[in-house]
């Protein structure tokens, strides 16, 4: 209950601080390696020292803490409301590397396309705010299948220790090796002790124990590492206490038509999967968002992604390993969320601190990824569930063309290459493949969702997922 005797939703509830800070620990643990992955890769590709990849690391964790306290409390126009967590989104990582190839371009070039796609997706919100009505619960659905099941490669490939092959450089050639400690069996045993912690817990715990299992989970995998000596703490030693994160560190971005042109792409891509997103999170905490919600959270994406690009980073999105996260513990407290932005910025601030964080080795979240992102696919399959399949006997071809084209990226990487450069932020998302096939062949086999179905749909998944 709130102060005048009204009952507080469970988006709103805040809880207290000893159950908070854990859960809100939870959150950062889950979406931390995404989160470092990108600036990473970035870095190492454009051949920056090892302190500016640290600083990349450092400015990438303290944008993600200021996009996601936007995205959770919200701001003036900007920020869903719900328990969303911020990263920086994989689809801008082949763009940029394409750019940061370009002598002409660079990181300032990057840069200055990413804050011009801050622009455009502020801009752009409310027109994709608009095609709410082509969202029926078959195609909501489905998107969030496609959005679970292309996760579990993260999550599996965190379970086999990274990547099964490594780019190495040969003879001025970079090509693809394999990866011999993909798979070992050392870190798959971990992999599924940590799986196996977090599923004991979720059977046999009871309230906070239930609710922060992935976290325990995670630490008991920690633990086992250290002994184990896969976990170690060299990095942390000569990492700062404390490292102050400026604009423009590395110079005055420059601002080229064509980067801004493939970066503005990039962010439609961001802003169709935030959009499966929000749709996944309304039927998780019962509080299934309306039009204007779900522009005010697209808005917010633009305006993290403006705040990456000032701030030394790139574009961001509603993390979906997260989404995954609020299905597993039912804690949907939006202030959760806004405690592990909290935390993220102190990430960002301290490197010590975050070097602890970045030295839990891969196998470990594996564990926790299998769960996790096995959830989110869950959820697309329990909106399915309720679609007529008898009256509208097309619905099925809906969903199994529409999954179908989804898997394409995933399966078949290489099915694409040659089309033009410029489609390639578009045809490398799988999400979006997905999206774009179910809300085309929704039109031809069914019809526009009207508004008053949309918001009957609203009412009615809000009420169901208060039973979840």
């Amino acid at each position: 209950m709130d102060g005048t005797g009204a009952a507080v939703h469970p988006v709103d509830r805040r809880p207290e601080a000893r159950r908070l800070w854990p859960l809100a620990a939870q959150h950062v643990l889950v979406m931390y390696a995404g989160a470092v992955a990108v600036p990473l890769i970035v870095g190492r590709a454009l051949q920056l020292s090892p302190e500016d990849v640290a600083f990349l690391i450092s400015a990438d964790l303290f944008a993600c803490g200021i996009a996601t306290l936007i995205q959770s409390l919200g701001m003036p126009g900007a920020g869903i409301r719900l328990p969303v967590m911020m990263g920086v989104t994989f689809a801008s990582v082949g763009p940029m590397l394409a750019m940061g190839a370009a002598p002409e371009v660079g990181l300032l070039g990057i840069y200055g396309s990413v804050i011009a796609a801050g622009v455009f997706g502020i801009l752009a919100a409310p027109l994709i705010g608009r095609v709410l009505p082509l969202f029926p619960p078959v195609v909501t659905g489905t998107i969030i299948l496609v959005i679970g099941i292309s996760l579990m490669r993260v999550g599996i490939n965190w379970a086999g220790g990274g990547q099964p092959f490594l780019t190495q450089v040969i003879e001025g050639q970079r090509v693809q090796v394999p990866n011999p400690d993909y798979g070992a069996p050392g870190g798959l045993a971990l992999s599924v002790f940590v799986l196996a912690v977090i599923l004991a817990l979720l059977r046999w715990g009871r309230g906070f124990v239930a609710n922060v299992a992935v976290l325990l989970g995670i630490v008991a995998g920690a633990a086992v590492a250290t002994l184990t000596g896969r976990m170690r703490f060299d990095k942390v030693a000569e990492a700062e206490w404390f490292g102050l994160i400026l604009p423009f560190h590395f110079g005055m971005p420059q601002f080229h038509l064509v980067p801004i042109l493939t970066m503005c792409l990039v962010m439609i891509v961001v802003m169709i999967e935030s959009l499966g997103m929000f749709l996944a999170l309304g039927e998780m905490t019962g509080r299934a968002p309306d039009r204007r919600a779900i522009v005010r959270g697209l808005r917010a994406d633009g305006v993290g992604t403006l705040i990456g690009g000032v701030f030394n980073t790139f574009p961001y999105t509603s993390f979906s390993q997260n989404v995954g996260l609020v299905g597993v513990t039912g804690v949907k407290s939006r202030h959760v969320t806004a405690a592990g932005g909290l935390i993220l910025l102190v990430l960002g601030l301290t490197p010590k601190m975050a070097a602890v964080v970045e030295a839990v080795p891969t196998v470990v979240l594996g564990g926790a990824g299998i769960v996790m992102f096995g959830m989110v696919a869950a959820t697309g399959i329990r909106i399915l569930s309720g679609v007529d399949f008898h009256a509208r006997r097309q619905n099925l071809f809906v969903i199994a063309v529409s999954v179908g084209i989804g898997m394409i990226p995933l399966v078949a990487p290489g099915f694409f290459h040659h089309m033009p450069r410029a489609l390639q932020p578009l045809l490398e998302s799988g999400i979006l493949l997905a999206a774009i096939a179910a809300v085309l062949l929704n039109l031809l086999f069914n019809r526009v969702f009207t508004q008053a179905e949309a918001r009957a749909h609203s009412a009615g998944t809000a009420g169901a997922a208060e039973h979840v």
